[in-house]
């Protein structure tokens, strides 16, 4: 099968939205992901899946810590920011959190020590044991063939 349909057929999974973030030496790095998942609950382990040609990898690989921030459906900007779609010439304001940078007002923050790495074809698979979250309401924002969605209101949906 060539590249092109694998991906399209991998876009028919929704994903939610991340930001993965690090802090090493004087340095924030982030990126925007959509490969994420819990893994295990005893130990708290989640799972990301970064490029190998990703700079934000080498960092989280030094620092040895990583948090995400799952984002809501108010911060499509944030993501289309740190996915390089969007070129910005200002200094990003993130939030401290558990001593690392997380989004603000993103609906949670996880914090990370780095656990386990794996390579895996053009990826690394970047197991994490969480040390600390932080959540609030809100919906999420969304990821559908491509294109960033959000959910139909529950009011919406009982209406149909």
């Amino acid at each position: 099968m060539d590249e092109r349909l694998f991906r399209n057929t991998m876009g028919k999974f929704a994903t939610g939205v991340t930001v993965i973030t690090t802090k090493y030496e004087n340095e924030t790095v982030g990126m925007t992901a959509n490969a994420f998942v819990s893994v295990s609950l005893d130990p708290k382990l989640v799972l990301i899946s970064v490029a190998n040609k990703a700079r934000t990898l080498g960092y989280i690989q030094n620092a040895k810590e990583f948090a995400v921030s799952f984002l809501s459906d108010q911060q499509k900007e944030v993501s289309m920011r740190f996915a390089g779609q969007l070129k910005e010439d200002t200094a990003f304001e993130f939030f401290l959190f558990n001593q690392l940078p997380v989004i603000k007002d993103a609906l949670a923050a996880i914090t990370c020590n780095l656990y386990a790495e794996y390579e895996a074809g053009d990826h690394t698979l970047l197991l994490g044991e969480v040390t600390d979250v932080h959540v609030r309401d809100g919906d999420p924002l969304l990821f559908f063939q491509g294109k960033y969605r959000s959910l139909q209101s529950l009011e919406e949906i009982s209406t149909l």
